[in-house]
């Protein structure tokens, strides 16, 4: 017996056609969006980025009723890191998260000075598949609590979606 063609779709499927959704609103240049750092696993960064970049620093938590319900989900780069923030994703798609709580993106901080090992390199290629993630090096200063100044480089798309200034 012949079969038509198999289709499959990233993320879960309504029942119904919808019409589609409008697009983001992206602030005016210079405007600050609101948005909730939340941390995947203890020692992500959220504290950290959330003093560089702006935002609610939310730690561990989901952010609550006076928190911005947009989420930036902080992870570390290491393997403990990575399986934490794919929990987190997954608990997004399946609808585990609090009513109204939007994932933004996902922040991976790197956990050391260098290039990823191939197995880490490959889970991070493996979790952009499935939402937009951005990635912030390893900073030195900031292990000595030196967080005033610009953001680090390369980390210029993160400063826009967040409206830190780069200098």
């Amino acid at each position: 017996m012949r079969q038509g063609l198999e289709i499959w779709i990233r993320g879960p499927v309504a029942g119904a056609v919808t019409a589609p959704a409008p697009p983001p609103r992206h602030p005016a240049a210079g405007t600050a969006r609101r948005f909730s750092w939340v941390g995947a696993h203890g020692g992500a960064g959220v504290t950290t980025l959330a003093a560089v970049y702006g935002g609610h620093d939310c730690g561990r938590e989901w952010p609550g009723p006076a928190a911005p319900p947009s989420v930036l989900l902080v992870a570390r780069t290491h393997a403990a890191g990575l399986e934490a923030v794919a929990r987190a994703v997954e608990a997004f798609r399946h609808g585990q998260v609090p009513p109204g709580t939007a994932l933004d993106a996902v922040v991976l901080v790197a956990d050391a000075p260098g290039w990823l090992p191939r197995p880490l390199a490959q889970r991070v290629r493996l979790l952009e598949s499935a939402v937009d993630v951005h990635r912030v090096p390893w900073v030195p200063a900031w292990r000595l609590g030196e967080t005033g100044g610009n953001p680090p480089r390369g980390t210029a798309p993160l400063a826009r979606l967040t409206g830190a200034a780069m200098r």
